[in-house]
């Protein structure tokens, strides 16, 4: 084929011909094996801490900037303009990196969590850049959740601040085990190694107290630079490494085979009568083609008959990929479930007690119905009472009755139906949840279950059962669902005549209060439901509770003989 530029053409030729151009049996460069040496790196997510004006944004963009992972057009949109001619530019504004709201900017504060990603020769980085100020101390655990890592900055010339105790405390509670204490803003001090060795020591005394994570600390300048990237020559008595190269080297989410293996279903996939699979990430563990299965809360075994995975079939898979798993045997399994280790299964409980970072502007009510939603699945549950709150600044334990934003505490938690868990110490994915208020849809807290608080972990006797309540006396409908909420009852009002509706609710271990149905068309539709429907008659609301709790469909009332 002819050339269609014959000038371009020509200098090609004789650029081959030249003597000093890329002879063909060169290397030549190929996405190919950049895209496969970025998929051998490992990721570390870590998070950034401390208080106002302690310089976390700031040191974030300049560790972007440092290690050249800011494009040209982003660093010319932070720095500063000529303001005449021949006067030197301005400094780049690194804070304003990472600093993305417009609130932010205007105020010079850090509001909300801001994430940004980069990546060295050795690994891949995730970072959560949060809020210092108190009142964003929400948004502080929020970040910190996924984190492997937190950097909690101290201001050189200030020490150890009210909160970077609360940090150091929360990161403690969020299960990060590893924290480089950022010494900032040494420039302001002489780069003093007494002032150095005394935040040191001052927060070996801390890290005892909040718990037993690893910590190094790093003498910086997030300003000028030093030891961010490149050691500094303004601080010859550490010899410890850059924030960067520990970042780079420190050995943090290694795989543990020996964990039990954990699979919340997120999806049932079935394109055809051929197959069925359960899909979900893995929590824990690892799987392989053959190995025994138990699905809960049906408490059914079966072997593994295929592993899936977007790449194809899998003879085995571990945390975190996301799989496909096909059984041997047909088993009712649907979103929500949990496929465990039959030999190591997880724990089963009603009622347990949990760590709570509370979020809500509306303060914690005992006993207020909530959602509690832990995995793929979502329960109904209540707050039973509230053994403490934290005191950040002492880390003493508070009596109280209630909890407000930003406070940290310790409830004991009740639901509707067995919730199947890890503590969080051992399994930071299957031992979390978050609750949600049911009346604003807002999520009010964030919850680290510690242990079972249960009489009975691995039953529902003392709690309600399900049951249809067909309601012959509709007068009374609001005050009877009214006194069953009050009682911390899982109650759902319907005058939908649907079996698979009325199916799903039972299944959660509702009481479904039927309103406007006659009870034949009740009766009928609930003949292959393994429940009773109890017509109520006209005796009044209290009446028909005390004849629900002598039928055990209610547990009895406290300090009743029953």
């Amino acid at each position: 084929m002819a050339s269609l530029n014959p000038t371009r053409a020509g200098g090609a030729a004789a650029l081959a011909e030249s003597p000093e151009s890329p002879q063909p049996d060169q290397t030549v460069f190929a996405i190919e094996e950049l895209l496969a040496l970025e998929e051998t790196k490992d990721l570390l997510r870590f998070s950034t801490a401390g208080s106002v004006d302690d310089g976390k944004s700031t040191l974030i963009g300049r560790l972007l900037y440092d290690s050249r992972n800011v494009y040209e057009d982003q660093v010319r949109a932070v720095t500063g303009t000529i303001a005449a001619p021949g006067q030197k530019q301005l400094p780049i504004d690194f804070a304003q990196l990472t600093d993305g709201l417009r609130a932010e900017r205007e105020q010079g504060i850090t509001i909300d969590v801001a994430y940004r990603y980069f990546s060295t020769q050795r690994r891949k980085f995730i970072i959560a850049d949060t809020p210092g100020h108190e009142q964003y101390t929400r948004n502080m655990a929020t970040g910190a959740s996924t984190a492997d890592l937190a950097i909690i900055l101290i201001d050189a010339r200030k020490g150890i601040l009210t909160q970077s105790r609360r940090h150091a405390y929360i990161a403690s509670l969020l299960g990060i085990r590893h924290l480089v204490v950022a010494i900032n803003k040494m420039d302001l001090v002489d780069f003093s190694e007494v002032i150095y060795r005394r935040i040191e020591t001052d927060f070996a005394a801390l890290v005892k107290q909040v718990g037993n994570a690893s910590f190094v600390t790093i003498p910086v300048s997030a300003l000028d630079g030093d030891n961010v990237v490149e050691p500094s020559l303004r601080t010859p008595w550490y010899t410890g490494l850059t924030l960067l190269e520990h970042l780079e080297q420190v050995s943090v989410g290694t795989f543990d085979a020996n964990n039990a293996f954990r699979l919340p279903i997120q999806r049932v996939i079935r394109p055809d009568h051929n197959y069925r699979g359960f899909a979900g990430q893995i929590a824990a563990g690892t799987i392989r083609k053959g190995d025994m299965i138990v699905a809960l809360p049906s408490g059914r075994t079966s072997r593994v008959a295929s592993i899936t995975t977007f790449d194809g079939d899998l003879d085995e898979a571990n945390a975190p990929q996301s799989i496909a798993l096909t059984l041997e045997e047909e088993l009712d399994i649907s979103r929500g479930d949990v496929l465990a280790d039959p030999a190591r299964p997880p724990e089963s409980a009603t009622e347990f007690e949990a760590a709570l970072v509370w979020f809500d502007e509306s303060r914690l009510e005992d006993h207020k119905p909530y959602l509690l939603k832990h995995g793929t699945q979502t329960f109904n549950a209540r707050i039973n009472r509230v053994l403490y709150r934290t005191n950040i600044l002492t880390l003493e334990h508070e009596a109280v009755h209630t909890l407000g934003m930003n406070d940290v505490g310790v409830v004991e938690i009740a639901t509707t139906r067995p919730i199947y868990f890890d503590s969080y110490a051992d399994n930071r994915a299957t031992g979390s949840f978050i609750l949600i208020d049911p009346s604003t849809n807002a999520t009010a807290a964030a919850g680290m279950i510690r242990r079972s608080v249960s009489d009975d972990a691995t039953s529902v006797e003392s709690k309600q059962h399900a049951a249809l309540l067909l309601l012959s006396d509709g007068s009374w409908t609001s005050e009877l669902e009214q006194l069953l909420l009050s009682q911390g009852v899982a109650v759902v009002r319907t005058r939908v005549t649907s079996k698979r509706l009325w199916q799903a609710l039972l299944r959660i271990g509702t009481i479904v209060l039927l309103e406007g149905i006659a009870p034949e068309a009740a009766h009928e539709l609930a003949e292959e439901l393994p429940i009773e429907v109890l017509n109520a008659s006209s005796c009044g609301p209290e009446m028909f509770l005390q004849q629900l709790r002598e039928k055990g469909t209610l547990p009895p009332q406290k300090g009743s003989q029953q």
